[in-house]
């Protein structure tokens, strides 16, 4: 039977595997920090022997074409994608050997159009399927990456994908998908858990519960949602064959140079929580709160290619945030400053309980659409958080009470208002709050 060792991105929704015999190993779909995957097969006491790409990413810079080069190893791709650098091509129907591992390789368009799944067996037991934005737990892969006016035909081949897997692969087969755990690269909610077979896709699959291709497609286009800016510059940068990443410290910053900075409009993001940010901050930064959220967020608001300043309460804290920035191909942080900060500027935060006694001011609800949709407070102004920059001209000169749907990007929103002059107050709730707060006799 293959051993699967699993190596999570809770941050970016995503998994990357490494496939062995006890000896030999394929990795798939590696993240660019690296030293993850090498710690794995140290432990393990494996010896690389492939590396394979489902896809060419559009969520994260890969780690694959390095780690390749490293081991010296083929880096496996399709033989369909344009890149600038040597690898191993390959197609449909083309079988690979690695120590006693055999590696079919299995054309599933619709993610993308040139997306392959790789079925890894040993001929003892039965066989495992990674299958990266194709065939995820519950769902599959979105499908309007490419080109919006492609997304119905990528749609209808990510169906018939889905359908041939199931097809081909017996009920026993395990199935591992890059994307679905909380990426937005999934195209809708997965179902969850961390493992699943193909017989278990079979009775809990949309794409393979839902007979009628023209349904299904009409649905799944309808619960697409918006995706992160910064994922148009990702296919491009994995094309390239991208570098190492570099995970030294960044240049140290003191109080003079972080406020010429900040005087200068450059972004100085704050990583502590939104609690200790909204008490006290310096004046000018970007409160965004290290977490699993934090790159996916800075990076969709973030100018592309702008420096970006970070400030952490340890350095611990600046290197986590700079490992998450990496995987986005944000390279090189300007600088970071470490230690206590000065609070110079503060905004209120509060709960949904206290919005009855709101004196002034408006509501402002910065939540995707598709959730606003789902329900929202009357007479409440709407903004998304990825369109908020954009749209500063169209709120109203008047305090701006802030609320998303757990208030982390409430926080966010409210750090960027605040840096650009207006009076706010965090809404730091749950949404499911909202209901009772403004109906207390409901």
């Amino acid at each position: 039977m293959v051993e699967v060792e699993v190596i999570d991105t809770s941050e970016l929704g995503n998994r990357s595997y490494v496939a062995h015999d006890g000896q030999v190993a394929v990795v798939i779909d590696p993240q660019r920090d690296l030293d993850r995957v090498e710690a794995v097969l140290a432990a393990a006491g494996l010896s690389c022997g492939l590396v394979v790409e489902t896809h060419v990413h559009n969520d994260y810079v890969t780690g694959g074409y390095e780690l390749a080069r490293r081991n010296g190893v083929p880096y496996v791709l399709s033989a369909a994608e344009s890149v600038s650098f040597d690898r191993y091509p390959v197609e449909d129907g083309d079988r690979l050997a690695v120590g006693s591992l055999s590696v079919e390789v299995v054309a599933t368009p619709g993610h993308t159009d040139s997306h392959l799944s790789y079925v890894i067996s040993d001929g003892d037991g039965p066989p495992a399927v990674f299958t990266g934005g194709s065939l995820l737990y519950g769902t599959v892969g979105r499908t309007d990456l490419v080109h919006p006016d492609r997304t119905e035909e990528l749609t209808r081949a990510q169906y018939r994908s889905a359908r041939r897997l199931a097809a081909e692969l017996p009920d026993e087969a395990a199935v591992f998908p890059t994307h679905g755990f909380g990426s937005f690269c999934s195209s809708n909610s997965t179902a969850g858990g961390s493992a699943a077979t193909i017989g278990d896709e079979r009775i809990r699959n949309d794409a393979l519960t839902e007979p009628d291709e023209d349904t299904f497609t009409a649905r799944l286009i309808a619960q697409l949602t918006a995706y992160p800016a910064y994922y148009a510059h990702m296919a491009p940068l994995n094309r390239q064959g991208p570098s190492a990443a570099d995970l030294t410290p960044p240049e140290p910053v003191d109080a003079i140079a972080l406020k010429s900075r900040i005087a200068a409009g450059e972004w100085v993001v704050d990583l502590r929580d939104r609690t200790a940010y909204a008490a006290g901050h310096l004046a000018g930064t970007v409160g965004i709160e290290l977490g699993r959220q934090f790159a996916t967020y800075l990076g969709w608001l973030l100018p592309w290619g702008s420096p970006v300043t970070l400030i952490g309460e340890t350095a611990e804290q600046v290197a986590q945030a700079q490992r998450q920035l990496v995987r986005i191909g944000i390279d090189r942080p300007a600088g970071a400053a470490v230690g206590p900060v000065a609070g110079e500027c503060s905004y209120p935060r509060v709960g949904f309980a206290d919005l009855p006694t709101m004196a002034d001011g408006v509501i402002l609800d910065v939540r995707r659409n598709d959730e606003r949709a789902t329900g929202a407070i009357p007479g409440s102004l709407h903004i998304p958080l990825h369109q908020l920059l954009d749209r500063l001209g169209e709120l109203p000169e008047r305090k701006l009470w802030i609320h998303c749907g757990t208030g982390f990007r409430a926080s966010v929103a409210a750090a960027l208002l605040e840096r650009a002059g207006r009076d706010v107050v965090l809404i730091d709730d749950d949404f499911g709050n909202a209901a009772t707060a403004m109906n207390p006799q409901a």
